[in-house]
């Protein structure tokens, strides 16, 4: 049977029966507790003002669930007059890639508004069609005065084949112009006709060179000795020379 609080009777007799099924009663009961293991709070409503406050609590499962319900407050009195507002500042313009979503950043510093941007780039275009050409520039202003010209110098002159392009390289070197020549050589010519012969043929030759001693024939030998021996060496030497001389 279920609990009920109004037995056993006051100033009844004991009987075990009646308390033994409210014992038993009881233990039922406790044994239904449900254990609270959580809380949740389900909302807060906001309630116009002067409104009564409320909160409502259920239990689901072992957890607790809260509902408020709050009035809000009394509109407050105006406030100071703020700054003067003075003039907005882009401190950044940034650039994003394409597709990235464009931000612009506020902040207020006490006198100006600052802003930073960030923009994202469009995609690449196509080709485009190529420009026409330009026109010829104004002439350019006159140089500075080079240094004095010092000489030239030829570092090199180079004999190319016949028929290469003859070349010339030009470098100064702060003082000098230095030249580097490169010119072919000519084609070889033909063989020229025989000339006329010679005024002394071999055979006359010959014939002047083998008489040309004739006039030392007749000159005589040194045949008598000299006692001095320097004399007589000179002697010899003579001979030696009239013989050689001979033909």
């Amino acid at each position: 049977m279920p609990f009920d609080p109004s037995l056993p009777a006051p100033n009844s007799p004991l009987e075990s029966q009646v308390i033994r099924d409210q014992l038993q009663a009881l233990f039922v009961l406790i044994n239904n507790i449900v254990s609270v293991t959580a809380a949740q709070v389900d909302g807060v409503n906001t309630l116009p003002p002067s409104s009564p406050a409320n909160a409502s609590v259920s239990v689901v499962g072992n957890t607790l669930h809260f509902t408020f319900e709050l009035p809000q407050g009394q509109e407050g009195p105006m406030g100071q007059q703020g700054p003067p507002f003075a003039n907005a500042i882009v401190d950044a313009v940034n650039t994003v890639n394409p597709g990235d979503p464009a931000a612009v950043g506020v902040s207020f510093d006490g006198t100006n508004v600052r802003f930073t941007f960030d923009i994202p780039r469009g995609n690449d275009g196509s080709q485009g069609p190529a420009g026409n050409d330009g026109g010829p520039g104004p002439p350019g202003n006159d140089g500075a005065q080079g240094p004095p010209f010092a000489q030239a110098v030829v570092d090199s002159v180079t004999t190319l084949d016949p028929g290469q392009q003859a070349t010339v390289g030009v470098s100064f070197d702060g003082s000098n112009v230095r030249f580097t020549f490169a010119i072919p050589r000519g084609s070889d010519g033909t063989n020229g006709s025989d000339g006329a012969p010679g005024e002394v043929t071999q055979a006359q030759l010959d014939t002047a060179i083998s008489g040309t001693s004739a006039n030392t024939n007749g000159v005589s030998t040194l045949d008598t000795p000299f006692a001095d021996p320097d004399m007589e060496a000179m002697r010899q030497k003579m001979n030696e020379l009239i013989l050689n001389g001979r033909r």
